[in-house]
């Protein structure tokens, strides 16, 4: 009879953060209790605030996605971007431009998957009460995501004046852009009325 141990897939009580906590010794990041609180918040809590957070990361990281894809044609990854064969579209003319390239020298999708990265940190950041115990951050991560819908309105519009074509990447990512930023605007209210306060 073998005496290898036996792996068990249940939670523990106290919640997974508690548990990976126990290893403190060893070299890397430390923990606290306040980071093991938004661990559970973040991945077990339930509020209307973290559930329009989780929709705003949702969308963001679909946006990133559609990025993600532009990148792989505008550094020669791939070939040609495939299209829904709808009028108007042509991701290829689009990002191909010497337009999306202009900022830095660098492929405006891998500007636009940072852009992104600093959104998702700020959605992020904070545990479920965040508007109370920090009030600022619902603020700026309402006013990042105001800044990316406006951003993707306005290359929307580059687009059809400029090339007289549409980036259907593009417009994927602009739609989840502007889509988020509805479910940032209650949580953003419930902190300014905390500074107010």
């Amino acid at each position: 009879m073998s005496n290898a141990p036996v792996l068990t897939f249940s939670r523990p009580a106290a919640g997974p953060s508690a548990r990976a906590a126990r290893g403190r010794d060893g070299i890397g990041r430390s923990s606290s209790k306040a980071a093991e609180r938004v661990s559970d918040d973040l991945r077990h809590g339930v509020s209307e605030h973290l559930t329009r957070r989780r929709r705003q990361t949702a969308l963001m990281l679909g946006a990133t996605a559609a990025m993600g894809v532009i990148s792989l044609y505008q550094t020669g990854i791939l070939r040609r971007l495939p299209d829904p064969p709808l009028p108007g579209i042509d991701s290829d003319k689009v990002d191909a431009s010497g337009e999306a390239y202009q900022v830095l020298r660098t492929p405006d999708a891998n500007l636009s998957i940072a852009n992104y990265g600093a959104t998702l940190a700020l959605i992020a950041m904070g545990g479920a009460d965040r508007a109370r115990e920090m009030p600022l951050i619902p603020l700026l991560a309402a006013g990042k995501l105001a800044s990316d819908a406006a951003g993707g309105v306005w290359l929307t519009v580059e687009q059809i004046s400029r090339h007289r074509a549409l980036c259907a990447y593009c417009l994927a990512a602009a739609t989840a852009t502007v889509a988020a930023l509805p479910q940032a605007l209650p949580e953003a209210r419930a902190a300014w009325r905390q500074l107010r306060s």
